[in-house]
């Protein structure tokens, strides 16, 4: 997989080219302007002088000298910047032609341009010009005639500035695009330096340091977010951390006991010569150990196993009547013994591990049993509602629960009486909710006056 670019860089560039954007758009703009600055002057120049020969045109008689006329044609010219004029009427007579570029070719040309339609450019050899060509009738009394007025301005002068100025203008481009790509890393060089700090922060933070929190309201805004969900990831690993610890103080305190006892059995046994029926007791004895451990270990794989691959369950439909009923016969005799009676109300069916979901019931059904009063009734109830939930509720008649106990009644290896070791390894609950968790569900325990109820909720679809 491709590394993505550092922010900074991704940040420069986009400067750059947000740059680049910019200042082409400006460059283009006043070189625009200018342009369209010297053709509307050249085009105003020109108008002014066709109108200038139109008025001369009509202000003269038949008997005018020719050569007064022409030259009040070329003193027209004077002040216009090397400009040029050509006259001539409908008959193809030439009434003026000054110095300079041939127009005569022009006399005839088509109008080009529609935005201004009196100018054009034209190129005569290596020097180019803004042309007029305008044809202007004569409605004096002394005639009638239609003129044909062409009349040029060279723009070399006005190509020569624009070819400098274009070139001076991408230089300051280019230089405004490196200045500002290089002011654009600094800023978000220092820009960083919050998360920098942050970074900083982090790194020292070690596992004897996970109480360590960031604080929001010295970072900019932007990283509050950040920061507060870096705290509750902290929160998060630091729970779980204790719980690790809490867990493995817990696995060596509950092997240490049966390994103590099994030892101390043993060294007694050792300490003096003993009969055949002696040490068959203490063998008997050890084996009831190793049976605890054997099942602690078992509980504690299928806890991992449960928690780290959920989607390793054999899904299937379930009918849950059908399984209570099946650990009903398991538990029976057991349960006559303790004087309880068992008794299961309404169906359910969900989706799930058979094997799973039976265990998770077999362990709320067995601690039902073992802390419900003599003589009382462990009931589980079953129902499906339209919200594709499944409900399971298991309650026993017996002692109440100290509400400090309810939350942690799910916890590995807790026990509301820790000095109590008999009945189990402290784990079937906390095996009941990798279960119920593992299949989408929720598993809840409320104990009030003298009733225990257990609530699991399952998904049905």
């Amino acid at each position: 997989m491709r590394r993505p670019h550092s922010l900074t860089l991704r940040l420069t560039v986009l400067f750059g080219v947000v740059a680049i954007i910019v200042f082409s758009g400006f460059g283009w703009l006043i070189e625009s302007s200018i342009k369209h600055h010297f053709a509307m002057e050249d085009a105003k120049e020109l108008e002014t002088m066709a109108q200038a020969v139109h008025q001369a045109i009509v202000s003269s008689t038949e008997n005018d000298d020719p050569s007064l006329l022409r030259q009040r044609f070329g003193d027209l010219l004077v002040g216009h910047h090397d400009a040029s004029l050509y006259i001539t009427d409908q008959n193809g007579k030439v009434h003026y032609s000054s110095s300079g570029p041939d127009l005569s070719m022009l006399e005839g040309i088509a109008v080009k341009t529609a935005k201004d339609a009196n100018i054009q450019e034209w190129t005569d050899g290596e020097h180019r010009f803004h042309i007029l060509v305008r044809k202007m009738r004569d409605n004096t009394a002394q005639g009638n005639q239609v003129y044909t007025i062409v009349a040029a301005l060279p723009i070399d002068f006005h190509l020569q500035f624009l070819k400098r100025f274009r070139h001076t203008l991408w230089l300051m481009i280019a230089s405004g695009f490196a200045i500002t790509s290089l002011m654009g890393w600094v800023v978000v060089r220092y820009g960083h330096a919050p998360l920098h700090q942050i970074i900083t922060q982090i790194r020292h933070i070690s596992a004897n340091e996970l109480n360590t929190r960031l604080s929001p309201e010295t970072v900019p805004r932007e990283l509050t977010d950040l920061a507060v969900s870096f705290n509750e990831m902290l929160e998060r690993m630091e729970e779980d951390f204790r719980r690790l610890s809490n867990f493995s103080a817990d696995i060596a305190h509950d092997l240490r006991t049966p390994v103590t006892n099994m030892m101390t059995q043993t060294q007694v046994a050792l300490s003096k010569p003993r009969t055949i029926e002696e040490y068959k007791e203490i063998l008997f004895s050890n084996i009831e150990e190793y049976e605890h451990m054997a099942q602690m270990i078992n509980d504690m794989l299928f806890l991992a196993k449960a928690d780290n691959d959920p989607d390793d369950m054999k899904t299937a439909e379930v009918d849950l009547a059908s399984e209570v009923e099946t650990l009903f016969e398991f538990y029976e005799a057991w349960a006559e013994e303790h004087g309880v009676k068992l008794k299961l109300e309404g169906t359910a069916k969900v989706p799930g591990d058979r094997l799973m979901l039976q265990r998770a019931l077999g362990n709320l059904l067995s601690n039902a049993i073992r802390h419900a009063s003599p003589g009382a009734t462990v009931r589980i109830e079953l129902s499906a509602t339209a919200m594709n939930e499944a409900y399971i509720v298991i309650e026993n008649p017996g002692p109440s629960i100290s509400p400090e106990h309810l939350p942690k009644l799910f916890d590995r290896f807790y026990r509301v009486d820790p000095a109590r070791q008999e009945g189990g390894t402290g784990l079937g609950l906390a095996i009941v909710k990798s279960i119920v968790e593992a299949h989408g569900g929720s598993v809840s325990v409320t104990s009030s006056e003298g009733i225990t109820r257990f609530q699991v909720i399952l998904p049905t679809g």
